[in-house]
């Protein structure tokens, strides 16, 4: 019942300040499924992936036969392609042996209709090109799981600070409503002849303040509400109301550690075996390489006609001996890039755990803090009690029942901001463990 009560109450305040803008209540589960599945940064992850496997199937080259087929058309008076063109069509004849049609043959045409096909045998350095190739989609198809882990993650902590957007308008408009009831009490002790002028100018002042508090609150709900819109890629930026209540999660620290399975750490011990994959291609560039072709040609003086046909098929054994040095630079190259990809994965193990050891202080910080600002939330509540009563009775000074407030309200900010602290830390310590 309290919280039906709530959501309406937080709509009637930002009415005013939000007027041309549309409140729309909204879980975080909500969120998470609107994120999952229209936020631009996964779009551009999953672009990138299909980029990755597009890549890898071009390797399948390694295996599969190159095939060509052209139709070809000529004229010529060339006596050696003349001569040929005969010879092809199968239609030379003993006058075509005279000397004089051999130096200076008539207009021959010639068409070639040819069908070619080569198939790889043994190719060491493409063999593997394309393990590296495949590690690398491996490696994508980490990296765009990860995104969707990280704006979970991001989720989390954007609807937190929604949430908490929402407690500081609660708490600066029930402080205005306190304000406004003591400028009241104050002005009229002011005309009883109780109060000078000037506690009723700081009870003026401490509404004023308490005025500005709220506006800037009422600011930061529209903030998280945008960056909520920004996340989910909805161009509306309308004004969001949390339907799930800001109250503080049970967690227990456990003795984590980073795991090497975490997808992003996973993506990277991928990349650097990509790097190994290459380097050594580039050292199986130094073999030989085996390769098959094939051909089947028709010829024939009329167009897409095949009186004449014949084939050709055999086995080729290439060696490039010797590129300049070139060949050498490359293969030193890929050797730094693997070693560069080796040395950057143990610095960002040793980072990710670095993270982890401060997310763990931190979460024991504010677990230690949170009993503390509950504490001294409750006294200042029986503070403010206390004050305000003899304020009531002329027994209190205008000044410290301003100070009891003014405390009070901070310490309820406080609070709350201990609690987004609280559940923030969790939340970032289940992101780094999460295999």
């Amino acid at each position: 019942m309290k919280k039906l009560f709530y959501i309406p109450l937080l709509i009637l305040g930002l009415h005013s300040s939000v007027r041309a803008q549309e409140l729309i209540p909204i879980s975080k589960t909500e969120v998470r499924t609107k994120v999952l599945e229209n936020n631009i940064s996964i779009k551009i992850s999953n672009e990138e992936f299909k980029q990755a496997r597009a890549d890898y199937r071009q390797t399948n080259a390694v295996f599969l036969p190159n095939i060509t087929a052209s139709h070809t058309a000529i004229a010529t008076t060339n006596p050696l392609m003349a001569f040929g063109s005969k010879l092809n069509q199968e239609i030379l004849t003993q006058n075509d042996f005279n000397p004089a049609l051999l130096n200076d043959p008539s207009q021959i045409e010639n068409f070639a209709t040819k069908l070619e096909i080569q198939q790889p045998l043994i190719n060491l350095d493409g063999m593997f090109q394309r393990k590296a190739s495949k590690s690398k989609m491996e490696a994508m198809s980490l990296k765009t799981e990860r995104t969707q882990d990280y704006l979970a993650f991001e989720v989390d902590k954007a609807y937190m600070q929604l949430q908490l957007a929402y407690k500081a308008v609660d708490v600066l408009e029930k402080a205005l409503e306190a304000a406004n009831a003591n400028k009241k009490l104050a002005d009229d002790s002011f005309k009883q002849g109780y109060l000078q002028r000037a506690d009723v100018l700081n009870v003026e002042v401490r509404v004023t303040e308490v005025q500005n508090q709220l506006q800037m609150a009422k600011s930061n709900v529209q903030n998280a509400s945008n960056y909520l819109s920004f996340l989910m890629n909805d161009e509306r930026f309308v004004v969001y109301v949390p339907t799930d209540e800001l109250t503080v999660s049970a967690y227990t620290l456990e003795d984590k550690t980073v795991s090497e399975n975490r997808s992003d750490i996973k993506a990277m011990e991928l990349a650097s075996n990509a790097y190994d994959a290459m380097n050594k291609a580039d050292k199986m560039a130094f073999l030989p390489r085996l390769n098959a072709f094939g051909s089947y040609e028709m010829y024939d003086d009329q167009i897409f006609q095949a009186d004449a046909n014949g084939y050709l098929f055999g086995a080729q054994l290439s060696w490039d001996l010797f590129q300049g040095s070139k060949r050498f630079g490359k293969s030193q190259k890929s050797k730094a890039e693997y070693e560069k990809s080796k040395l950057e994965y143990e610095q960002y193990v040793s980072q990710s755990q670095l993270e982890l050891n401060k997310a763990k202080r931190a979460f024991l910080d504010a677990e230690n803090k949170l009993k503390l600002t509950e504490l001294a939330l409750q006294q200042s509540d029986e503070s403010l009690r206390i004050r305000t009563n003899r304020f009531k009775e002329g027994l209190e000074k205008t000044s410290d029942l301003l100070m009891a407030e003014t405390q009070y309200a901070q310490k309820q900010l406080e609070y709350y901001q201990t609690i987004f602290e609280y559940n923030y830390t969790q939340a970032y310590l289940q992101f780094l463990t999460k295999e």
